[in-house]
């Protein structure tokens, strides 16, 4: 058996386990929030890949900027292009950031107000393609939709103008601690959600106020998604990140 064979079926029995003890929809000892595909990913992969994106008329021209390329300092932790994702699983094979540059460059500047605070932005997923979103609605339970945008509508991700972050410690270079886990699907995740910590809240806050000031607007079910003001105004995208190339 080849090492990566033996690693995936290591991985794999470990996921098992963890489901085991902790049930099927649960924050695991990692601490990432972990669900059981309704399906096997790779089928559904393939079956994204030949569906085809909602066809929109009007929208204006996409231009993806590359969110380190403009500012360095911003942190990227792309959680699908790992196995530490809700899916277990990697659904990108490169871990990177892009977004519409009205939205990339507003949020250059959210980054840059909370430096004085004592905070950094740090990236989990920003443009993702389409096929992606339909992956992921296909995978989830249907009591989970919620949490999950459906392909028929397309994603804000998928207009390269919704982004997923938190803020990470300056001094320690280390993500801080939120109410809730990255990609949680449970009430904790939500903008509102009163429990946690004070200085969980405090920081959530924090966050959202700076994203706010530069015209982004917080997802009511998942604290870490904000949305830029004219998403409507840029088509659904479909593109993989291996073909938008290593400009700025």
């Amino acid at each position: 058996m080849r090492k990566s064979h033996r690693y995936q079926l290591v991985f794999a029995v470990w996921c098992f386990a963890v489901q085991l003890c902790f049930g099927q929809n649960a924050v695991t000892p990692d601490g990432i929030y972990r669900i059981t595909p309704v399906r096997p990913i790779d089928q559904l992969r393939s079956e994204a890949l030949r569906a085809t994106p909602p066809k929109e008329e009007g929208k204006r021209a996409a231009d993806l900027a590359e969110l380190v390329k403009l500012d360095s300092g911003i942190k990227l932790d792309i959680r699908y292009a790992t196995s530490n994702n809700f899916l277990s699983t990697p659904v990108y094979t490169q871990a990177r950031a892009f977004m519409q540059r009205p939205a990339a460059e507003a949020l250059v500047r959210v980054h840059k107000k909370l430096r004085p605070l004592g905070y950094g932005l740090i990236i989990h997923d920003a443009y993702r393609p389409w096929y992606v979103t339909k992956v992921f609605w296909d995978a989830t339970p249907a009591d989970k939709h919620i949490f999950v945008a459906n392909p028929a509508e397309g994603s804000r991700h998928n207009r390269g103008c919704a982004v997923d972050l938190s803020l990470y410690d300056l001094k320690t270079g280390k993500e801080v601690e939120m109410p809730s886990v990255y990609d949680e699907m449970t009430e904790r995740a939500y903008s509102n959600y009163s429990g946690g910590t004070d200085e969980q809240r405090q920081r959530r806050k924090i966050l959202r106020d700076a994203m706010e000031s530069e015209g982004f607007t917080v997802n009511p079910t998942e604290w870490w998604h904000f949305d830029y003001k004219d998403w409507a105004a840029y088509p659904i995208l479909n593109t993989p990140f291996e073909r938008l190339g290593l400009g700025n």
